[in-house]
């Protein structure tokens, strides 16, 4: 029987997920919308912690300030009413025509602007709800043709728009972390900040990094052919993951947004294993939101909504206690020494130990028996991962 969800988990919903209407490039919606007030007092029956949006998600593009403020009384309403926290805002620069070509990157510099004060506005929207994240995802932020965008003062512009960003909410004195999403393509032919990599080289280059980190996609990495537990392995390195959005994919394709689990389920187990015990060799865990980013499948009706619902938290709490039993098994154990991963936690060099002492020692070079490693000395592992499969099927 799958765990029940509990507040504790910390898991969080973008109002986007579950209230997508079910649209797509070759045919119109199979679902009516789902009102904010519905969604947030069914998510937290679920078990749900939190939500997340973006502005138009809530309030339509160009609403009046009446509108505007209707719809966050209501949502403010709805959370109060069931205990939901807003743990993540983010802003649409995306769908609207005026975006066609980007916000922060659009070639046109009013565009630019007008995109710059639409987050602006919205950074003051998160700090009022009680935000701690405003993530940055640019979707538009690209091209399909190299010779429309020079990539270099592209990057310029939106190392300019985040540096303004910081500064804002730093003089405002708001709690407020950046959280940039790469993604390496779709809807733009390619993304400005695709990887993971590419994302964590921009934010060395802002000039408050401290307060910039990312918010990986499960799908996104995937789509461009990478591990995800190895980059969030890297993201949390560098203390770098201020968010994640959990989904399922399979394979290099469009972005699939399936439920957190049902694409590759081997890297979902491994994830979820390093967010909830860190790397074997004592890295550190992840203790922000279990946020997630999918869509409940075209097919369904909004019964079908909420089942993809629970099943994103069922899947995930399946595969916590997957992973504390695979960890806590001896032979778990003695599989990872005879694999020399806890071996990778040693430092190579000695304490103390230079250069000198590395080209003095014979046994590092001069003695090394390297050929005792062709069709000998082995690494186990195929074993490893067979008990890694194992415990995920449940057969331990």
């Amino acid at each position: 029987m799958a765990p029940t969800p509990t507040r504790e988990d910390k898991f969080s919903f973008g109002l986007w997920t579950l209230g997508w209407e079910a649209q797509d490039p070759f045919g119109p919606a199979t679902r009516p919308r789902l009102d904010t007030v519905e969604a947030i007092h069914g998510l937290a029956e679920a078990g749900a912690w939190g939500i997340t949006f973006h502005d138009d998600d809530v309030f339509p593009f160009g609403s009046s300030d009446a509108d505007r403020t209707k719809a966050i009384d209501d949502l403010k309403g709805a959370c109060s009413d069931t205990g939901i926290v807003v743990e993540m805002v983010t802003t649409n620069l995306f769908s609207h025509p005026v975006f066609k070509d980007g916000g922060f990157t659009s070639n046109d510099r009013g565009v630019r602007r007008f995109a710059m004060r639409k987050v602006l506005r919205n950074i003051d929207l998160a700090a009022e709800l009680g935000a701690k994240t405003f993530v940055m995802w640019g979707g538009r932020e690209g091209a399909e043709y190299d010779s429309a965008k020079d990539v270099g003062a592209a990057l310029e512009r939106y190392r300019e728009a985040v540096n303004v960003l910081g500064d804002y909410v730093t003089d405002k004195g708001y709690d407020i972390k950046f959280a940039i999403e790469p993604k390496p393509n779709e809807p733009r032919g390619d993304i400005l900040l695709p990887t993971v990599g590419h994302a964590l080289a921009f934010i060395n280059s802002l000039e408050r990094p401290e307060l910039v980190g990312l918010n990986p996609e499960v799908g996104h990495e995937q789509m461009a052919g990478l591990n995800f537990t190895a980059g969030i392995a890297q993201a949390l390195y560098h203390g770098k993951l201020f968010h994640i959005d959990l989904n399922g994919q399979r394979g290099i394709k469009y972005d699939q947004d399936l439920v957190f689990g049902h694409g590759d389920l081997h890297n979902a187990f491994s994830l979820v294993d390093l967010l909830e015990n860190g790397g074997p060799n004592g890295g550190p865990s992840y203790d922000g939101p279990r946020h997630f980013d999918y869509k409940p499948s075209r097919t369904e009706d909004i019964t079908g909504v909420w089942e993809s619902v629970r099943a994103n938290m069922s899947m995930y709490l399946l595969l916590k206690e997957r992973a504390a039993a695979f960890r806590a098994d001896p032979e778990v154990q003695e599989a990872l020494t005879e694999a020399r991963v806890y071996e990778l936690g040693q430092p190579t060099m000695g304490e103390g130990e230079t250069y000198d002492g590395l080209l003095a020692d014979r046994s590092a070079y001069e003695d090394f028996n390297a050929d005792e490693y062709f069709g000998g000395k082995g690494f186990g592992f195929v074993r490893l991962q067979q008990l890694a499969s194992e415990h995920l099927m449940g057969a331990r």
